[in-house]
């Protein structure tokens, strides 16, 4: 059966997939409790096959928020990696691994740092541990032992989060350098199961930062979709 959609509300979904775009300085200010709730409750509607939702959340704010962040700097500098699933810089094609340098030229050009100068570099990625100065960082873990197919799921659940963030006038940052420190998530907020996926750091973005300026392209639909008639 053929479905039409409005153009308001078809107009509606692409502004607001098109708008999110990942928020790297944040403002102090709170997202307010009802507003947090009402957001992950939104993002718990994302799909997962048979339903069986294996993501487990954990949201840090305020006090835990900077006992945590002390923690994950303290397992940085002391070189304490914890990861529960696997990454290497190859595992990425050439064509992929184009698209993260073109990604980091400006990145690092927003914030003034060459993109030889590996020490401030490294000091960038240390000061990110305090999830950019947001308020509210949450952490995705994956319960199960089915590894990427479970991840899958809640890599689906990661983004349906986002978009209610968005929707909600949230601004987000998912940080895969989070999940190098998997054991030290763990211990601080006593989760006792689960492999730690990924953790998003959010609230308002802080419009005045220059980074925050910083927009990538997408790969055109051509060249990674098939249509097959």
């Amino acid at each position: 059966m053929n479905r039409f959609v409005p153009t308001e509300l078809s107009g509606g979904a692409e502004k607001l997939i098109r708008g999110r775009h990942a928020t790297r300085a944040f403002r102090p200010e709170a997202v307010p409790e009802d507003t947090l709730r009402r957001i992950f409750s939104l993002a718990g509607a994302a799909p997962s096959n048979s339903n069986a939702q294996p993501w487990q959340v954990e949201v840090v704010s305020g006090a835990a928020r900077r006992r945590l962040a002390d923690a994950l700097r303290t397992a940085h500098a002391a070189g304490r990696t914890s990861v529960d699933f696997p990454y290497a810089e190859d595992m990425y094609a050439p064509v992929h691994r184009n698209r993260r340098a073109e990604f980091g030229a400006a990145l690092y050009g927003a914030l003034g740092i060459d993109p030889d100068d590996h020490t401030a570099r490294a000091a960038y990625d240390a000061e990110s541990l305090r999830f950019y100065g947001a308020p509210h960082a949450a952490f995705l873990f994956v319960h199960g032992d089915g590894e990427a197919r479970l991840a899958a799921d809640v890599g689906a659940y990661m983004q349906t989060l986002l978009l209610a963030m968005t929707a909600y006038g949230v601004d987000s940052c998912p940080q895969g350098l989070l999940s190098f420190y998997a054991d030290t998530v763990r211990a601080e907020l006593g989760v006792t199961g689960g492999k730690l996926l990924v953790g998003i750091s959010f609230g308002y973005a802080d419009e005045a930062a220059p980074v925050n300026r910083v927009r990538t392209e997408r790969a055109p639909v051509e060249s990674t979709t098939v249509f097959h008639d």
